[in-house]
């Protein structure tokens, strides 16, 4: 008797554990802004993606007159969630005058249907709004193994440097992908064919990485933006902002950083704010340490000297990171017309860094 009812018990919590793990497979809802001139999807450049779980939402901001075109990627690792908040915001907010912003808020979209395992992260967190909490996805930092399985023992990537096996789920060592290759190389494929379709003439990726990872607060550049990159470093120092300068190391090969630049010819930038949940010293994991961004042992971490950033008892929290990110992207585009003039990209209702930061990311979400 005993036995079966521990036996209907295991039934029932695995019922319940297999719906919530099932659920990530939907897709978190985005309310674009009424400057939104056209919904896509990444297999409308690349139609080898149509109904696999690569595709994923491309989101087209036109403005009347002619000037800059913009790519702005969010989800490349869905681990990161102040990346892809960040491109949800914009999606939610901006209308385009002039030139043209292209969002991708999840580049991965296989990389939301699953997290880390062993890990212990939670599968979404919450951020207040006026009209009540919406949930979003905390993924994992590559393609989920049951849409791209197995791993190689060692992973050559499409411009033949070796990595981890691991790394073959990695959207940003794929680039610039294969049209007949994995799942992940397909969608690196798919935004290189967008690039040169829509004419993009600068790409943005937006990244988090744990505080003890040394390029952080950072803008990495490929050479041909590094004139770009210095001058938004100055405008943001002007307005209290840290960012560090990274060059893109020529010999790291697949990142979008590298290979926009190289393969596509056009402008790349990344940027890393810090993340504690994303890190290696953090105690336990919970939407707290993603929301907030307070942790005792980095703290104690960063009193010995061990980060490569601030870490006080007021943590860094999601808002600060979004702040962080869209004062970069601000500083960004206001140089690219310093230095383009005829490259200029006039935006309305872009999201005020300041605000965020002060009133909370949920003021500014739909």
């Amino acid at each position: 008797m005993k036995a079966m009812l521990f036996l209907g018990l295991t039934l029932a919590i695995s019922l319940l554990a297999s719906r919530e793990f099932l659920s990530m497979h939907r897709p978190d809802e985005i309310f674009p802004s009424q400057g939104l001139t056209a919904s896509r999807m990444l297999s409308d450049y690349f139609p080898a993606l149509k109904s696999t779980p690569g595709d994923t939402p491309v989101y087209v901001y036109e403005g009347k007159e002619r000037g800059g075109h913009i790519l702005i990627l969010g989800g490349t690792h869905p681990n990161e969630p102040a990346g892809y908040i960040t491109a949800i915001l914009l999606a939610e907010n901006i209308r385009v005058a002039k030139g043209k912003i292209i969002v991708i808020p999840w580049a991965n979209a296989s990389g939301f249907t699953h997290s880390d395992p062993q890990e212990g992260s939670p599968q979404r967190f919450d951020i207040k709004t006026i009209s009540g909490r919406r949930w979003f996805k905390l993924g994992s930092r590559v393609t989920n193994p049951v849409h791209q399985w197995p791993d190689p023992t060692i992973y050559v990537n499409p411009m033949g440097q070796k990595l981890a096996g691991v790394e073959a789920r990695n959207l940003n060592r794929a680039y610039p992908g294969k049209a007949h290759g994995n799942l992940t190389e397909k969608v690196a494929f798919g935004i290189m064919k967008l690039i040169k379709e829509e004419a993009i003439d600068l790409g943005i990726d937006l990244h988090e990485s744990a505080p003890e990872y040394p390029v952080i607060n950072a803008i990495v550049f490929h050479e041909n933006s590094a004139d770009l990159a210095a001058l938004a470093q100055m405008e943001l120092q002007a307005k209290g902002y840290e960012f560090r300068l990274e060059g893109s190391p020529p010999n790291l090969r697949g990142l979008s950083h590298r290979e926009w630049g190289d393969e596509a010819k056009i402008k790349a930038i990344l940027m890393e704010t810090p993340n504690a949940s994303h890190g290696r010293l953090k105690g336990k994991p919970s939407i707290s340490l993603i929301v907030d961004g307070q942790d005792k042992y980095y703290e104690r971490a960063s009193r010995l000297g061990r980060l490569f950033v601030p870490f006080g008892p007021e943590g860094i929290p999601l808002k600060s990171r979004v702040g962080r990110h869209l004062a970069g992207l601000n500083a960004i585009l206001k140089s690219l017309t310093e230095l383009e003039p005829e490259k200029l990209v006039e935006v309305e209702n872009m999201p005020d860094a300041a605000e965020v930061q002060a009133r909370g990311i949920g003021a500014s979400l739909r």
